[in-house]
């Protein structure tokens, strides 16, 4: 086993040292998923298919036996005897010697996905290389411990009795930490000092200076950042032992638990795909569902959700499902996880399990069926809420009304969607059978009353390379908006030719409602169902109009409008699964678009590819 270079503490720069810009997170996840995987690595290894995957020699451990597996469905491949696995960037970074930008690029270049170009200042070494090297290490270690050590037995027994098979277990990455010294020894062996075990989390210093394992004894879980990385682990105990059941590393330089989510970094492409994510409470809910086939899950890493978290989840999807577990406390840990998402506005939506039941034992006992069910039968939060105190009672009499409300005002203050927040107010009003405004004024004193929300840009703080962006199109968004705040006599043209869910920005989008809806066709101030918030988006946009006088109009309002239904479009083709269709698409939008359309959005053709982003 060696140690390898962790791969973001490269710098960013072509085989030329030429600097390379930042390719975004969204482009990632599309070359991932469209890269043909199977004929990348069919090049150089001689590939059979076994059931839904491909089987061949280890081309890095040079075996002769077919141990080495490829997956298209998961898009990784993985060695059974020398543990060598990744998707398809690690394979053109472990083959070929690429780094990380490179093998992206080349993965592009083979799947027809145009990379744009962002220019960007360059970037020195990353401070942190030596502590994600170690964990790296430490992964390999842990998981070759758990398949091939005797003292990781009991560990394989456990697995198999929860119906998890050693070839299940390598392909999540699970490692067994055994009691002792052993994995201290394999690090300095390495040549990893113990000052970098101690400041990754890996080992801990005794009150007598001497340093030991953090991890012993325990079923180890790896904890990734949003680029694949292995940052952490979290560990299950094996039997009976000192400490708790569960204990994660702790935070570092490259680790934050309440910053990231266990599985995102692997889900997020079919978060994106599905358009909706499915939030467990635990690792192993996680790893059943996963081996059930259902990808687009991810869970905190054993806390309460976190606002960060919440945010992560923003980026890449505008609908969560909680599948908590149904008992007293699973249903607190909804609703305050429902809370946090809802304020970063996201919807949610609460699958209901069987009584007894958590997702890893209703999958091990019913199949992706019964998963599958369940999550049909998934209600808006607060709807769940509803249903709940309507079997307990609470809306029979005053007191128990006045007391139900008490219960349903978190939710009914959480959401920073306005309209969200409107229609839970109705809904509330009309099932206590009071007044709309009654229920309005009483959420206005709640949310004045509430402690300050987290700031908006703590993960971007403390995660820079996960940084958010706006998505493709929301500066034509604006533009459209300040255009129709400086004129409003534009307001009922754009009322019969723009479509609300062409604005995908929350707070433009709730601006555009307003502004062709009947009271607001004329109007000049923000309406009073606004929030502060809203009202500061409202004056920005209006500020911004005053700098537009002079600009042509007409060719401004074309342009945006153009460019958004372009986008639409591209979504469209992107959620097309037919290849010949997906082809048919292409050359209509080829056709349908200008080459200053495209570029509006930050698309671009390329030897008549089509535009950035639609190569799926």
């Amino acid at each position: 086993m060696r140690v390898r270079a962790a791969r973001a503490g490269r710098r960013r720069r072509d085989h030329r040292g030429v600097p390379v810009s930042r390719i975004p997170d969204e482009v990632i996840d599309e070359i991932r998923e469209v890269a043909d995987l199977v004929a990348i690595i069919g090049e150089s290894v001689e590939l059979r298919r076994t059931g839904a995957d491909w089987r061949g020699p280890c081309p890095f451990h040079h075996g002769k036996d077919r141990n080495f597996a490829v997956i298209p469905r998961k898009g990784i491949y993985h060695c059974f005897v020398c543990h060598a696995s990744g998707t398809v960037f690690d394979w053109f970074m472990q083959r070929f010697g690429m780094d990380y930008p490179s093998a992206v690029r080349e993965a592009a270049r083979r799947a027809g996905v145009v990379v744009p170009e962002r220019g960007e200042r360059e970037e020195g070494p990353d401070p942190h290389a030596p502590l994600r090297s170690a964990v790296a290490a430490a992964q390999e270690w842990y998981a070759r411990t758990l398949q091939e050590s005797p003292q990781a037995e009991a560990a394989r027994a456990y697995l198999r009795s929860r119906d998890i098979t050693p070839e299940a277990a390598a392909l999540q990455g699970l490692g067994f930490a055994p009691r002792g010294d052993a994995f201290a020894g394999a690090m300095r062996a390495l040549g990893v000092r113990d000052e970098v075990l101690l400041e990754a989390g890996l080992l801990v210093r005794r009150d007598d200076g001497s340093v030991h394992p953090r991890f012993g004894n325990r079923l180890l879980f790896p904890i990734h950042d949003l680029r694949g990385r292995p940052v952490a682990f979290g560990g299950r105990l094996v039997g009976e032992g000192p400490g708790p059941k569960y204990l994660n590393s702790p935070d570092t330089p490259i680790f934050h638990k309440g910053q990231l989510l266990y599985h995102l970094h692997a889900g997020r492409p079919a978060i994106r795909r599905e358009g909706s994510a499915v939030l467990v409470e635990g690792y192993f809910d996680v790893l059943r569902l996963v081996l059930a086939g259902l990808e687009h899950v991810v869970a905190p890493l054993g806390t309460g959700l976190s606002p960060e978290q919440a945010q992560l989840l923003r980026r890449v999807t505008g609908s969560v499902t909680l599948l908590y577990d149904s008992d007293q406390a699973g249903l607190k840990a909804t609703f305050r996880a429902a809370d946090v998402l809802l304020a970063h506005g996201l919807r949610v939506l609460v699958a209901t399990m069987p009584p007894g039941e958590d997702p890893d034992s209703l999958v091990r006992a019913r199949g992706r069926a019964g998963i599958d069910a369940v999550l049909q039968d998934a209600v808006d939060v607060l709807e769940r809420k509803i249903q709940l105190l309507d079997r307990k009672g609470w809306f029979a009499g005053v007191a128990h009304q006045r007391e139900a409300l008490d219960r349903l005002l978190p939710t009914l203050r959480a959401p920073s969607d306005p309209l969200t927040r409107e229609l839970y107010v109705s809904r509330v009003a009309e099932r206590l059978g009071v007044p709309r405004e009654t229920i309005a004024a009483e959420v206005a004193r709640a949310r004045a009353t509430a402690p300050a929300p987290a700031p908006r840009c703590a993960v971007e703080r403390t995660v820079p390379a996960a940084a958010p962006r706006r998505p493709p199109g929301a500066r034509q968004e604006e533009t459209l908006l300040r255009l129709l705040l400086l004129r409003p006599d534009w307001r009922a043209r754009a009322a019969t030719e723009v479509s609300a869910a062409l604005i995908e920005v929350p707070a433009f989008r709730a601006v555009f409602e307003f502004l062709v809806s009947p009271e607001g066709t004329r109007a000049t101030e923000p309406p009073a169902t606004f929030d502060d918030r809203l009202r500061a988006v409202w004056q920005r946009l209006l500020e911004a109009s005053r700098r537009d006088e002079g600009l042509d109009i007409d060719q401004t309002y074309e342009g945006a409008l153009a460019a958004l239904r372009l986008r639409a479009d591209l979504r469209a083709l992107q959620a097309e699964r037919d290849p010949a269709a997906r082809i048919r698409r292409k050359r209509e939008l080829q056709g349908k678009y200008s080459a200053a359309d495209m570029q509006r959005l930050g698309y671009s053709r390329a030897r008549g590819r089509g535009p950035e982003g639609a190569g799926r």
